[in-house]
């Protein structure tokens, strides 16, 4: 049986990451099981984590909960007797985001979110992963049956990770993704969400909508007569690459276009799909600029919370794992068999049984062969990636630039390897000392 308490102790890492933070905060105190559970925010930025504190206390006021709020710079402090440690890092900030776009846009290099695969996706995770690394260790001492829930990505990158260097860690990745995909996905054809159900696996950000039902019938007719009909629709990554593949992946355009060698390497591709390019640089500087508004906001009294639940999965694992109310969710877990045709022990997204006894992956079996293959090219990459950390290797970061899809697609081989140098400088004060 599981050993949460019934009023847990939850840890944000990371918790200066405002937004997400009051985001997960709401949703945690709509729910009255968990409204006495006691939240222990975390950041190295004592301005930040003074933010983050006075969100917190905002939230619980405004629900009339019981949560207690305490917040310390110190991690393994803030880490001591927790149930569930909340990751939400961003190692480097929004200056790092920059470097993972400006450096590869020299060596012309296009990308739109950067934060997954590609250059941008596997220096981040190169930044990351002593971080993770460290996290691991400490909660292993100091709480070793706290269950680890990341949203740091890159996702893939950083499970894979954490399964090599801390295999006895409980730990499960938490994305969006899928839910709103099909939240919008059921809201475009018509079909109300609550009853609609789907099955869905692959690799986080690309994974595929492998059933999409409404009260038993398929939706999939009903996208497909929309699509047909509007050529705006047609416009989009996702909806082209799932007119070629047969399945809709899961991730947005913006996303999706960064993982296959198709689209950005060619300016006609580029305005046919409406990719825009650099986007993550606009949504970074934003996340900036609404943290200092919510300083502003704070000071005047005028803070308000999100007005709608953000349907994060960490209050649902945390809130069935502390009632046994059963949910199925997805998950960023090691492929222990689960996806038969996708290499084992790498980080695959598959639904998962949260209740009571913990976390239980389900079997999905074999992906459709054409979802697998790409997935197999997304995960060449990650693994390469997982390596050269592991083992301190500088080459396995070039190759996993040399097999990325979207880089071998837009650079020849040495200008690949001068681009990782280049990077590998760049970043040098926030990578291992093995990669510098």
């Amino acid at each position: 049986m599981s050993t949460v308490k019934s009023s847990p102790v939850v840890c944000f890492v990371g918790a200066g990451s405002a937004e997400f933070t009051r985001q997960l905060l709401r949703d945690l105190m709509t729910m009255p099981e968990l409204s006495g559970c006691r939240i222990v925010l975390h950041d190295i930025d004592p301005r930040r984590l003074e933010l983050a504190e006075a969100i917190a206390r905002s939230t619980v006021q405004h629900h009339g909960a019981s949560a207690q709020i305490t917040g310390s710079t110190d991690r393994r402090a803030a880490l001591a007797g927790a149930d569930f440690v909340i990751n939400m890092v961003n190692i480097g900030g929004h200056a790092a985001t920059l470097t993972d776009f400006d450096v590869p846009e020299r060596f012309g290099v296009r990308q739109t979110i950067a934060d997954t695969l590609g250059v941008g996706g596997i220096f981040r995770g190169l930044r990351t992963f002593g971080f993770l690394g460290s996290l691991a260790a400490d909660i292993l001492e100091l709480c070793p049956d706290a269950w680890l829930l990341n949203y740091t990505n890159p996702m893939a990158m950083n499970i894979g990770y954490l399964n090599t260097v801390a295999p006895q860690l409980k730990v499960l990745g938490l994305c969006h993704s899928v839910y709103w995909t099909v939240h919008d996905l059921s809201a475009l054809v018509g079909a109300p969400l609550e009853d609609v159900s789907f099955r869905s696996a692959g690799v986080n950000h690309q994974a595929w909508l492998l059933d999409w039902k409404y009260r038993g019938e398929n939706l999939y007719p009903r996208l497909d007569a929309l699509i047909a009909a509007d050529e705006q629709l047609r416009r989009r990554v996702r909806v082209d690459l799932y007119r070629r593949l047969g399945f809709y992946p899961t991730e947005t355009s913006e996303h999706s276009s960064e993982y296959v060698p198709w689209y950005l390497h060619d300016d006609a591709e580029i305005e046919r799909l409406r990719i825009p390019l650099r986007d993550y640089v606009g949504i970074s500087a934003a996340n900036a600029a609404e943290v200092e508004s919510l300083y502003t906001s704070l000071a005047a009294g005028e803070y308000t919370e999100p007005e709608e639940e953000a349907a994060e999965y960490a209050p649902q694992v945390i809130q069935s794992m502390v009632t046994g109310q059963p949910r199925v969710i997805q998950v960023n877990t090691a492929n222990t068999g689960l996806i038969t045709n996708l290499p084992a022990g790498a980080p695959v997204e598959v639904p998962c049984v949260i209740d009571a006894e913990g976390a239980r992956p389900l079997y999905v079996g074999d992906l459709p062969p054409q979802c697998a293959a790409l997935n197999r090219s997304f995960l060449n990459v990650v693994d390469l990636t997982v390596r050269a950390a592991v083992e301190g290797n500088r080459d396995h970061v070039r190759q996993a630039l040399m097999v990325d899809p979207a880089t071998s697609a837009q650079l020849t081989v040495d200008r690949i390897s001068e681009l990782a140098d280049a990077m590998l400088e760049a970043h040098a004060d926030l990578l291992p000392a093995s990669l510098r």
